[in-house]
Parts: structure tokens; C-alpha cells; sequence
């Protein structure tokens, strides 16, 4: 699934900037991410987990794990929200 800039509503866009998640790592996580256990009924859910090896809030971070949630509507996705956690040895599922 392609992610347009268009997909990507102003709240959407907020908390990507900060909360440290591109376009590209949504596209990724949604294409590559496996379900996300916490999504809500009637709306899907995606994780996935990034090598990150940089500074975020001031510490250094081995990884990114982004999680990703939206509905699709016909051929259209519709992008909810996104969130990340930093930190390192991220296991699927999140434990």
C-alpha cells in the first residue's frame, strides 16, 4: 500500500512530527508490520520495528517501534494516528 501526502491528515501530521515518524516508516510499518493487539474493533493496527541508532529527547536509542493505526474504506486508507517507542531488544508483539 502506497502512503500520498494527501493520506496525511494536520493531526496526523502533529504527531508525526512529535513523536519522530516519517511518511516512509508509516508506509513501511503497514506494509511489513505485523497486527497490532491493542486496535480497536473495526480498526486495523500495525506494528514494526526500525534500527534507529540515534539521539531522540536528548538519549541514544538502539531502535523505533512504530505502530500504526487506520480503517480502510473501500480501496482508501484512512490514517488514524501513529505512535513510536524508543528503546532497544523490541520483540514482536511488543514483550
Amino acid at each position: 500500500m502506497k502512503i500520498n501526502e494527501a493520506d496525511l491528515h494536520h493531526h496526523l501530521k502533529s504527531r508525526m512530527l512529535q513523536r519522530g515518524i516519517s511518511k516512509e516508516e508509516i508506509e513501511h510499518t503497514i506494509n511489513k508490520g505485523w497486527n497490532a493487539g491493542d486496535a480497536k474493533e473495526g480498526v486495523e493496527g500495525k506494528v514494526l520495528v526500525f534500527t534507529y541508532n540515534n539521539y531522540w529527547g536528548g538519549k541514544y536509542f538502539e531502535g523505533k517501534e512504530v505502530t500504526v493505526y487506520y480503517k480502510l474504506k473501500g480501496k482508501k486508507i484512512v490514517l488514524l494516528t501513529a505512535k513510536a517507542r524508543y528503546g532497544k531488544n523490541f520483540t514482536k508483539g511488543g514483550q
